[in-house]
């Protein structure tokens, strides 16, 4: 008996822009971007695969902090370097860090 399945994108380009082949490449696309760009930086720079909790409000939280820090990090980018610099900063001066947190928007 042949295996079907049915995954769903949300997309605002109209259906019919792209055939089903280059609809296929463009989600795969994006969520090799989403593995190289995010995932993969929150793994090697974070070490979220080493996350030893297995209660899922906990994987979720630290997986939000962790993608908080992308953000915060992401002005402080040519002052710090790469994030591992800037969270041993923020680490070193918990004044420092408070200031990140309660800054306006």
């Amino acid at each position: 008996m042949p295996f079907r399945e049915t995954r769903f994108y949300i997309s605002n380009r109209p259906a019919d822009t792209h055939a089903l082949e280059q609809w296929l490449q463009h989600v795969r696309n994006h969520w090799a971007g989403v593995e190289n760009r995010h995932h993969w930086r929150k793994d090697a720079c974070l070490r979220e695969d080493h996350t030893r909790s297995r209660n899922p409000n906990v994987v979720g939280a630290l997986a939000l902090l962790r993608s908080a820090l992308f953000a915060i990090h992401q002005p402080h980018h040519e002052l710090y370097g790469g994030l591992n610099g800037f969270t041993e900063a923020v680490a070193a001066d918990p004044a420092f860090a408070y200031r990140l947190i309660t800054r306006p928007l």
